[in-house]
């Protein structure tokens, strides 16, 4: 396997483990307002997150690293004409740190809402945004002969971008549901369940929908390749797991769905990695922006020494705070909470 080919499939597993892992993160951060109004139940939902969600961040930092070391002409061309939509995420990425940090700091009624509002718009900013600039990787976007973007910003919402956008929101809505489900006890997680069962019709409809968009748009027909086709069986699982009960199972299945929306688009996006709606002549591949092969080589020596012992870790991390969160273990009202962080039990 020639090392540029290598590389784009690590790139695209960064991308799917960003969306698996911070997808439901980015769904606890739309819910926690809408699962109760009470305070010790909000600051449960956000417990369930506190010690892994900042880590769950590095896997997009990862992901836009290994496309400026393995892909720098692509890297160029994305980041230059994707810029307000870069400083857009950017800006959706910090107030929500900001939001699951500060919002338990001062007691008063006002200033929580506030950041709950924030964290809630700023948890579907980040899906919806990196949605649509994947998807313009596949639909295209103007892109002149010498690898420059030559579009506006209106040029970025395209329809099918869009719609993936839509489509990574729903799934990561989805996706915090059965997380929530399967982190809570009591009434938050009975309530969750219900969310779930309430979401998990509609987000089959926008995956179907979006499957068979994605690969009438790269021109494979009416048959689904096997990453698009293993997207609508999770979902169905899915939706079968949920109606059950069975939590673990369903969370399971909402993350397979979520990994396979991501690995469809780049499996049909590949050998290109971005196409140029100028020209076909004018689109970039694996080939056209790769780093030399000395580089790349060097880079999988060093990718495969620190990945699993960045995985082993994280691994770790998630064992260690496995157990469920209730409410009760949290003030009613009144009084600066803590930083959603949580100790392991016992």
């Amino acid at each position: 396997m020639a090392f540029t080919t290598l590389w784009f499939i690590l790139v695209t597993v960064l991308w799917t483990g960003f969306f698996v892992l911070e997808g439901f993160d980015l769904g606890v951060g739309m819910l926690h307002g809408l699962l109760s109004r009470d305070e010790s139940r909000r600051q449960a939902v956000l417990h369930t997150i506190g010690p892994v969600w900042d880590g769950n961040e590095v896997w997009l930092v990862t992901a836009g690293a290994a496309m400026f070391a393995a892909f720098p002409g692509w890297y160029a061309t994305l980041f230059s004409g994707f810029y307000l939509a870069l400083v857009l995420l950017l800006a959706g990425l910090i107030v929500r740190g900001i939001a699951i940090e500060y919002r338990g700091r001062v007691d008063s009624a006002r200033w929580r809402r506030n950041w709950t509002a924030l964290l809630t718009a700023s948890s579907v900013t980040v899906p919806l945004v990196l949605g649509i600039a994947l998807g313009d990787l596949l639909h295209g976007v103007p892109i002149g002969h010498d690898q420059e973007y030559t579009g506006t910003f209106a040029d970025l919402f395209t329809g099918y971008g869009v719609f993936t956008g839509i489509t990574l929101t729903v799934l990561c809505l989805l996706h915090g549901a059965t997380f929530l489900s399967l982190k809570t006890s009591g009434d938050i997680r009975e309530r969750a369940r219900r969310l779930a069962r309430l979401t998990v019709l509609p987000a089959g409809l926008v995956v179907l929908a979006y499957v068979f968009w994605t690969r009438s748009l790269a021109g494979g027909g009416v048959l689904l390749n096997l990453a698009e086709l293993a997207t609508v069986v999770a979902v169905a699982a899915a939706a079968w797991l949920i109606s059950g009960g069975h939590d673990g199972w369903a969370f399971c299945a909402t993350a397979f769905a979520i990994a396979g929306a991501v690995t469809s688009l780049f499996t049909e996006l590949y050998p290109r990695v971005m196409v140029s709606s100028t020209g076909s002549a004018y689109d970039l591949t694996v080939h056209n922006t790769a780093s030399g092969p000395y580089a790349l080589k060097v880079m999988t020596v060093v990718a495969l020494v620190l990945l699993p012992i960045v995985l082993c870790y994280q691994g770790w991390t998630y064992h260690v705070f496995r157990q469920r969160i209730s409410s009760d273990r949290f003030p009613a009202a009144g009084g600066p909470a803590a930083a959603p962080t949580v100790l392991p039990e016992g």
